[in-house]
Formats: C-alpha cells, sequence, structure tokens
C-alpha cells in the first residue's frame, strides 16, 4: 500500500525530469530532482511503493529516458495514468517501471491510500472504499516488467553472452 501523488494532464518529461539534468547518469542522483518545479517536496517525501497519479498524456513531450529511469529510482510502485505517451509508455516498461493504465485515475485525490492487485487488474483506493479497473498489459510486457525490464529480460532469453 502507498500513497497517491497526485497530477494533471499532459505533464510532460521536462517537468518529471527538467533538461538540465539530463548530464547526470546515476538513477539515484536523478531522483534527487524528480518533480522540482511542481512538487518540491516530493523527492523527499516519496516513499518506496508510493504511486504517482496523473491525467492524460503522462509522459508527453521529448523521448528522454531520464524521466522513467528518475521515476523508478524514487521506488515507486507504479505510474497510473488516464493515458501515456506512447514513447514514455514504452520507455517505462523497457526500463521495468509499470506504467498503469486507469480511466478513472481522475477519482484517485492527492494522499488517498492505494494497493494494486494484479490478478483481478484492479486499483484498490483504501482510503474511499473503491476499486478501479485498469488495463491488463500483454504477457509479454509483463515478462519484461517482471524481468526488471528489456536488458534483463533479454539477458534471461538469450543468456549473458551476447
Amino acid at each position: 500500500m502507498g500513497r497517491a501523488w497526485k497530477f494533471g494532464d499532459d505533464i510532460d518529461t521536462d517537468v518529471i525530469i527538467q533538461g538540465k539534468y539530463l548530464v547526470i547518469n546515476d538513477p539515484e542522483e536523478l531522483a534527487k530532482h524528480v518533480f522540482e518545479n511542481v512538487r518540491p517536496e516530493f523527492a523527499e517525501k516519496v516513499k518506496e511503493g508510493d504511486f504517482v497519479v496523473a491525467g492524460e498524456n503522462f509522459g508527453c513531450g521529448s523521448s528522454r529516458e531520464h524521466a522513467p529511469i528518475a521515476l523508478k529510482a524514487c521506488r515507486i510502485e507504479a505510474v497510473i495514468a488516464k493515458s501515456y505517451a506512447r514513447i514514455f509508455f514504452r520507455n517505462a516498461i523497457n526500463i521495468g517501471l509499470r506504467a498503469i493504465e486507469c480511466r478513472e485515475a481522475d477519482r484517485i485525490e492527492d494522499g488517498d491510500e492505494l494497493e494494486i492487485d494484479y490478478e483481478r487488474n484492479v486499483i484498490i483506493n483504501r482510503t474511499k472504499g473503491e476499486e478501479y479497473s485498469f488495463t491488463p498489459l500483454p504477457d509479454f510486457l509483463k515478462e519484461i516488467l517482471d524481468s526488471g525490464g528489456l536488458v534483463s529480460y533479454a539477458k534471461k532469453l538469450y543468456g549473458e553472452s551476447r
């Protein structure tokens, strides 16, 4: 169970991690600057297992991988959004960050306590006593996530030597 950190529509990659930090390659260092301009307290107060919740078109803007890498380094459980920019969605899956598409994400409020039942494909809002269905991922994307990302998945499939 974790806390919801609520954001609106059209959260672009520069809002997630500013362009000036793209010279940083250490995920832990990037995590210190997530949402710095819009929620300066986020990086310090987010806890492992928390959730980023947003509206439409999350991750729009540039195709930089730094945004999902920085979010994953914050140790959030998942990003829950009504919809995603496709390149962000694929980058998230490729680095092992859960990106959950839920058309009812707007029912979740900042600070709500959430839990995800991946077997039933539902988000459980413990604060409100509600459940919201989400779009299940195809099995091959679940396998990539369960492996920790595309590189780990490929190593598992083809071995370390390639």
